[in-house]
């Protein structure tokens, strides 16, 4: 398991300094079904818009 997940994505709810993620839980799924070929195929189900 990742002990650190990066994140550039600075407008998530769960993004803190160091531009890390505060989730407790990551969801990644493919674009393809099960499987993808590389991170262009993949999204973070996580992601939720920080209110600004």
């Amino acid at each position: 398991m990742a002990k650190d997940v990066l994140c550039e994505v600075n407008n998530c709810a769960f993004w803190a300094d160091g531009n890390l993620c505060s989730a407790d839980k990551i969801y990644v799924v493919s674009h393809k079904g099960e499987t993808a070929d590389n991170s262009r195929e993949t999204d973070c189900k996580t992601f939720e818009p920080h209110d600004l």
